[in-house]
C-alpha cells in the first residue's frame, strides 16, 4: 500500500491506522526479541555440539552486540536523513539472510559470522522501530505507545526459552535461527504495507561518514575489551592496547561531532539530564537483565540437570511478567512522569536479583520462578516509562538518533551483561573444585549478586532524574498533557 508522502500528516492522524502501525512495528520487535531469547537458552546445547568452551560460545552472542552497537548510530542518522521506513525494510532482509546462514553453520566461526551479518539488519530495525512509533504517536500517549512495543519485546523473549528449548529438543539447534525467515518475511511485508512512507530530512544535510567509522570504531574497540578482559587478561598488553586505542578513537569522535557542520551525533541533546540519565540507565538495567539471560540456563540445565525445554519453560516467568507490567507503567508515565516508575522499578529489580543469588543445588523451583518474576517486574515498570522520557526529550527531526542512542544503550547493557556475568561466572568456576555440585552454583550467585549492585545503581540515578515532565502538564498547570510540544 503505497503511499503518497504528501499525505503523511493526515495518515497519522487516523486512529486506526496509527494502532495498526503499532502492531506492525510490534510484530518485528518480536521478531528480534524471540532471537535473542532464543540463542541465549540454547547456548549450552551449541557448547556442547561444537565440543567448545564457554569463552568460544560466548562469542555467538558477543559478536552480535558488538555489531548492533557499533553501527546503531549510523542506522538512526540514516533513518533521519533518508527516511526511517526505507532503512526500518532493509533490516528486515539482511537479518532475514543472517538467520538463514546461521541454521546452516557447519562450524563455529561461520555461525559467529553469520551472527555478524544478522547483526548488521538488527542494527537496522533496532534504530528506527522507537522513531516510527514516537513519530506516530502524540506525545499524551507516547509511553502507553512504547510499553505496548515493550510488551511484544517481552512476549518475544517469553517465547524464546521455550521455543528455544523445544526446537533444540525436537530437531536442533540449527531449527532456532531458521525460525526468524518466515517471522522475518511476513514482518517485512507487513512493514512495508502498513508503514506510511516517510519523507527524507528537509534539510539537505550530508550523512557524517567520518564520524559513523570512527564512532563504530572506537565503541566496539572498548566493548571488545570490556568482554574479553577476563579471557586475555584484564592488565594483558592486548586489553590495556584496546582500551587506551578506544578511549582515543572516542576523543576523536567527540571532537569531530563538534566540528562538522551535520554531525552524525548532535552533541547538544546531552545538554539535558534527564536525556543524561535516561541514556546511561537502561544499559545499567540491561547489565542486570542479560546476566540472568546468560547466567539461568546454566544453572538451570547443567546445575540442576533440566533439559532445554524444562529450563526454557521455567525461564518465561521473568519475560511474561515484563509483559504485562509494560504498557501499565508507560501508560502510568504519561500521567505522572518517569522518575517514580523507573526509580521503583530499578528497585524491584535489586531485590529479584538479589533472590536469585541465593539459589543453592537444593532450591526448589517455586524459589526460582518467583525470584525471576520479581526480577521480571522491575525491567517491566522501568523500561517504558525511560524510553518514554529519552523520546521526549529529543526534538522531532533527531528522533532517529534519539531512537538510535536508545538502542545504543540497550545493547551496550546487553554486551557488558554477557561480559561482565561471563567473566565474574568463569572466574568463580575456576577458584572451586569441579566435582563439587556447588561450584557452578556459587559461580552464577556471585554473578547476579554483581548485576544486583548494577540495579541500585539504576534506581538511584532514575531518583535524581526529577520530574521529566514538560511543566505544562505537570500539577497545577493550565495546559492538558499530551499538547505534543516536546516533539
Amino acid at each position: 500500500m503505497s503511499q503518497d508522502p504528501s499525505t503523511q500528516s493526515s495518515h497519522f492522524l487516523n486512529i486506526e491506522t496509527k494502532w495498526l502501525v503499532l502492531l506492525t512495528i510490534g510484530v518485528g520487535t518480536f521478531m528480534s526479541a524471540l532471537d535473542g531469547s532464543v540463542v541465549n537458552a540454547i547456548l549450552p546445547v551449541i557448547q556442547e555440539y561444537f565440543k567448545t568452551n564457554v569463552a568460544n560460545v560466548e562469542w555467538v552472542v558477543t559478536v552480535y552486540l558488538l555489531v548492533v552497537s557499533g553501527l546503531l548510530l549510523t542506522f538512526g542518522r540514516l533513518g533521519d536523513l533518508r527516511g526511517n521506513k526505507s532503512v526500518y525494510l532493509w533490516g528486515f532482509v539482511i537479518f532475514v539472510l543472517g538467520s538463514a546462514l546461521s541454521g546452516l553453520s557447519p562450524t563455529p566461526a561461520f555461525l559467529i559470522a553469520s551472527r555478524a551479518l544478522q547483526a548488521l539488519g538488527a542494527a537496522m530495525l533496532f534504530a528506527n522501530s522507537p522513531a516510527i512509533v514516537t513519530k506516530t504517536f502524540p506525545a499524551s500517549q507516547r509511553g502507553q505507545a512504547l510499553g505496548l512495543q515493550g510488551t511484544m519485546t517481552y512476549l518475544g523473549l517469553t517465547t524464546g526459552p521455550f521455543l528455544g528449548g523445544w526446537l533444540a529438543d525436537q530437531f536442533s539447534w540449527h531449527a532456532v535461527f531458521f525460525v526468524n525467515v518466515p517471522i522475518g518475511l511476513f514482518a517485512a511485508w507487513l512493514s512495508w504495507r502498513v508503514i506510511p512512507n516517510d519523507l527524507p530530512s528537509e534539510y539537505k544535510e550530508k550523512f557524517d561518514l567520518t564520524g559513523s567509522f570512527t564512532f563504530m570504531a572506537g565503541l566496539v574497540l572498548l566493548l571488545l575489551a570490556l568482554n574479553q578482559g577476563q579471557e586475555w587478561g584484564w592488565f594483558s598488553p592486548l586489553i590495556l592496547g584496546l582500551i587506551i586505542s578506544s578511549v582515543f578513537i572516542l576523543a576523536l569522535f567527540v571532537w569531530i561531532e563538534g566540528h562538522v557542520p551535520a554531525p552524525m551525533l548532535d552533541l547538544s541533546l546531552f545538554r539535558s539530564r534527564v536525556f543524561n540519565i535516561a541514556t546511561v540507565s537502561p544499559i545499567l538495567n540491561y547489565i542486570c537483565v542479560y546476566s540472568v539471560l546468560f547466567l539461568m540456563p546454566f544453572y538451570l540445565i547443567q546445575g540442576r540437570g533440566l533439559t532445554p525445554t524444562q529450563a526454557g519453560l521455567i525461564l518465561t516467568a521473568q519475560p511474561l511478567v515484563m509483559a504485562m507490567m509494560a504498557p501499565l507503567a508507560g501508560t502510568l508515565s504519561d500521567r505522572i512522569g518517569s522518575q517514580i516508575p523507573t526509580t521503583l522499578g530499578m528497585a524491584i529489580l535489586a531485590g529479584g536479583l538479589f533472590l536469585l543469588s541465593r539459589l543453592t543445588p537444593a532450591s526448589s523451583f517455586f524459589h526460582v520462578v518467583v525470584g525471576l518474576a520479581v526480577a521480571g517486574l522491575g525491567p517491566g515498570m522501568f523500561v517504558a516509562p525511560n524510553n518514554s522520557a529519552l523520546m521526549g526529550a529529543a526534538p522531532r527531526s533527531r528522533q532517529g538518533i534519539a531512537s538510535g542512542v536508545l538502542a545504543l544503550a540497550r545493547n551496550v547493557g546487553m554486551v557488558l551483561g554477557v561480559g561482565l556475568a561471563g567473566a565474574v561466572f568463569t572466574t568463580m568456576l575456576a577458584r572451586g573444585q569441579a566435582s563439587n555440585p556447588f561450584t557452578l552454583t556459587n559461580a552464577v550467585d556471585a554473578g547476579l549478586l554483581f548485576a544486583s549492585g548494577s540495579a541500585v545503581l539504576a534506581a538511584i540515578l532514575s531518583f535524581v532524574r526529577g520530574d521529566d515532565r514538560p511543566k505544562s502538564t505537570r500539577p497545577g498547570a493550565g495546559n492538558p498533557a499530551g499538547s505534543g510540544a516536546d516533539l
